[in-house]
């Protein structure tokens, strides 16, 4: 790729709320390319995850997608996790302090982190450190000089804090040292480049150039992606919401979840997630305007596309094949887990042992819902006896095979 060719593919799927800040990192990163094509070296690239749990979902590849893109291209990539940045938690997507995590925990979490992340980084271009290795180093007095380039109205005027502040709801100190230790790895890491979130602007923008010019190194470019919605296409895929794909699981749970997002949201998963190029993105969108691509087939390509990236190609054919077995010719999956009954057990137990409720009240809103079939008759008492052995079907995708 030329230098306009690679702006365009890595500016693909950056939001930064306002348009003359994207133009301006739009311009550095080509001057930027332009300077390290003419050096001969490639860009140091980073960003950095705090371990604040053990598994990863698709909302946290969108970072690594954007990594990777940069190590397709020949650049430099370090994968940092956040041991130090976790013990005081990051408060910029929070309308409360994020629980203190021990030194125990963080180490804990952080153990597959990088091995997730091998599902979508390159691992044998990938530098994986912990920011441990400088923070730790850090004096009180050299944290205090750190905190000279900042000022308090700086913090106040984050939205996040703003919104605290007018509610008077409490702000501590220790939330405005996370900026600073994130300014600080990219000093430590001479960055020509972080990669971040929308959440993460003013961590980049803000403190990240600021501490590197204050400590004589040449402000960082920011590339700030967009916020990937969960399963319901609305809000941000999250644990705490339970719209989450996870990228520990099978081909075909990635792959029918993905197919289960409204399609409003697609446009949002082709720029975030695929590794499609910016020309085919426009050309498949253009298709589903004018209806000479079906919304559904869009759907499937990008679908198949997410599972590949993380399982394969293989893996991605047998999982849309099945799909199109089980939900466009409604067959069932000629594999499923299977279930030993037990005498006396009703239908609700079943549903709960089998873990395909978390609940008794949600084991019983899928009932009501009629989400619930043996055999293809749907099954609506919970306490009734669980009528025999068969295939037990719960919602779309979910088939257990009663024995």
């Amino acid at each position: 790729m030329n230098v306009d060719q690679q702006v365009d593919l890595l500016m693909q799927g950056t939001e930064y709320g306002d348009e003359a800040l994207k133009k301006s990192m739009t311009a550095e990163l080509r001057e930027r390319l332009v300077i390290a094509q003419k050096e001969g070296r490639p860009l140091r690239v980073y960003c950095g995850y705090d371990p604040t749990s053990t598994d990863l979902h698709l909302g946290h590849t969108i970072t690594m997608r954007k990594l990777r893109q940069f190590q397709d291209l020949g650049h430099e990539v370090t994968f940092l996790i956040g041991s130090y940045t976790a013990l005081v938690g990051d408060p910029s997507d929070k309308n409360k302090a994020r629980p203190i995590l021990t030194h125990e925990q963080v180490a804990a979490n952080a153990r597959t982190y990088s091995e997730q992340a091998f599902r979508v980084l390159d691992r044998t271009r990938t530098t994986v450190r912990e920011n441990g290795e400088w923070l730790s180093k850090l004096t009180l007095v050299d944290l205090i000089r750190l905190g000279q380039n900042f000022t308090v109205q700086q913090f106040l005027a984050r939205e996040n804090f703003a919104n605290r502040l007018e509610k008077g709801e409490p702000i501590f100190l220790h939330e405005t040292f996370y900026a600073l230790m994130q300014g600080y790895d990219a000093f430590a890491l001479e960055t020509d480049v972080q990669v971040g979130g929308t959440d993460q602007l003013f961590n980049i923008i803000v403190a990240g150039r600021k501490m590197q010019e204050a400590l004589g190194q040449k402000p960082l470019v920011g590339i700030i992606t967009g916020i990937l919605p969960g399963t319901d296409g609305v809000q941000r895929m999250s644990k705490s919401t339970g719209n989450v794909i996870p990228i520990i699981t099978t081909a075909e749970d990635m792959y029918g979840k993905v197919m289960s997002i409204p399609d409003v949201a697609m446009g949002l998963y082709f720029r975030l997630v695929s590794r499609f190029s910016p020309e085919e993105i426009v050309a498949i969108e253009k298709g589903v305007a004018d209806g000479s691509m079906h919304p559904r087939d869009a759907k499937m390509k990008i679908s198949r596309e997410i599972a590949s990236i993380f399982y394969g190609d293989v893996s991605a054919d047998a999982a849309q094949e099945g799909f199109v077995r089980t939900f466009q010719q409604k067959e069932t999956p000629d594999e499923m887990p299977e279930y030993n009954l037990r005498a006396g057990e009703t239908v609700l137990d079943v549903l709960l042992n089998a873990k395909l409720a978390e609940s008794k009240s949600k084991a019983r809103s899928l009932l009501e819902q009629k989400g619930v079939r043996l055999d293809g008759e749907t099954l609506e008492k919970a306490d009734a006896a669980f009528p025999h052995p068969g295939v037990l079907q719960v919602g779309k995708r979910r088939f257990l095979r009663v024995k």
